[in-house]
C-alpha cells in the first residue's frame, strides 16, 4: 500500500478533503454519489505506481463542509470549480481524470470548462438521463425518487432506485482490499449522512444535466466513455452509450459493473492504465463478448 498525503483545500464555500498518493503523470479521481474518497483506496493504491492519484470528498459530503446556501441548479458547474482549484493546488501542468457516476458528469463539465488544463478524461457510467431516447421517462423516476424520499424516507427511496435502475450485485471490495472494522464503520457512517445530501441535492439536478454537444465534439479526442462489462443491460450503461452514438466515439468496457472500480479494483487499474497509456492495445477482458 502506498503512503498517502491528506490535505484541506479552502474553495470559495466549502473546504476540500483530499489525498494523495504516488508519483507521476497527476490523475484526478472524481467520486461518485456517496462523495467520499475512500472507497478508490484500493484503486488509488494500485494506481499509484504509475500516477500521482489524488482522491477527495466532494463538497458537502463526508469530510468536505461547504459554508454557504447549495443552489441544486448550480452543483456540477461548482463541483467542476472544484476538481480544478484542486487540480491547480496540488499538480503542475495537465492532468487525466477518472470520473464514475456523478463523478463522471463532474468530468464531462470540467472537460468542457477547462480542456486545456487536462489530458484524458475517462467519464465511467455517468446517470445522465438527459441524453437518451426516453430522458422524459428517467427525469420523471427522478423527481418521483425525490418525492419517495421526502414522503417515505431514505430507505423506501434506496430500494425504489435499486429495483428501477437495476443496481443490484456484490458492492464490496476484494476481502484483501477490505477496510479495517474501525475504519469501515467510520466510513459507513459518513456514507448514511452523505444519502441525505444526494437526496436533497443530486438525486434530481445531476440526470437532468445537459452536457453542451459542441464542446464535447471539439474535445472528443480527450475523452474517453466507459461502462462495465456487466453492466451492459443496466441503465447505468446506457446514458454513455447514447453519448457515444452522438459524438461518434466507441464505448470502452471496464471490468465489473457499476462500481467496478471497487469490486475489481486491480483489474479495473490495469484497464485504466491501458486506456491512458496507449502505446499498446488493451488487454481483452475475460468473457467479453
Amino acid at each position: 500500500m502506498s503512503s498517502v498525503r491528506h490535505g484541506a483545500l479552502e474553495v470559495p464555500g466549502a473546504r476540500l478533503y483530499f489525498e494523495v498518493r504516488g508519483d507521476g503523470p497527476p490523475l484526478l479521481c472524481v467520486p461518485t454519489g456517496n462523495g467520499d474518497a475512500t472507497p478508490f483506496g484500493p484503486l488509488a493504491d494500485t494506481l499509484a505506481t504509475r500516477h500521482t492519484v489524488i482522491t477527495y470528498d466532494r463538497r458537502g459530503f463526508s469530510r468536505s463542509p461547504v459554508f454557504e446556501a447549495v443552489v441544486d441548479h448550480r452543483r456540477v458547474e461548482v463541483d467542476a470549480r472544484d476538481a480544478r482549484h484542486l487540480l491547480d493546488h496540488v499538480v503542475d501542468g495537465p492532468a487525466d481524470v477518472f470520473g464514475t457516476c456523478s463523478g463522471g458528469i463532474v468530468a464531462l463539465a470540467l472537460l468542457q470548462a477547462h480542456p486545456h488544463r487536462l489530458r484524458t478524461v475517462v467519464v465511467h457510467e455517468p446517470p445522465l438521463a438527459s441524453v437518451l431516447p426516453d430522458a422524459e421517462h428517467w427525469l420523471a423516476f427522478y423527481d418521483n425518487l425525490y418525492l419517495t424520499y421526502r414522503e417515505r424516507g431514505i430507505e423506501a427511496a434506496r430500494e425504489m432506485f435499486r429495483a428501477h435502475v437495476g443496481l443490484a450485485g456484490e458492492t464490496r471490495p476484494p476481502r484483501d482490499a477490505q477496510l479495517p472494522p474501525d475504519a469501515l464503520a467510520q466510513l459507513q457512517a459518513r456514507l448514511r449522512r452523505n444519502q441525505v445530501f444526494w437526496f436533497e441535492h443530486e438525486t434530481r439536478t445531476f440526470p437532468a444535466y445537459r452536457p453542451d454537444p459542441v464542446l464535447l465534439r471539439r474535445y472528443a479526442a480527450q475523452l474517453v466513455l466507459a461502462g462495465g462489462s456487466t453492466s451492459r443491460e443496466q441503465y447505468a450503461y446506457r446514458p454513455n452509450q447514447a453519448l457515444a452514438r452522438l459524438l461518434g466515439l466507441t464505448m470502452v468496457d471496464f471490468p465489473g459493473g457499476h462500481v467496478g472500480h471497487v469490486t475489481h479494483p486491480y483489474e479495473f487499474a490495469d484497464r485504466l492504465v491501458d486506456v491512458l497509456h496507449p502505446r499498446r492495445e488493451p488487454a481483452p477482458l475475460t468473457g467479453q463478448a
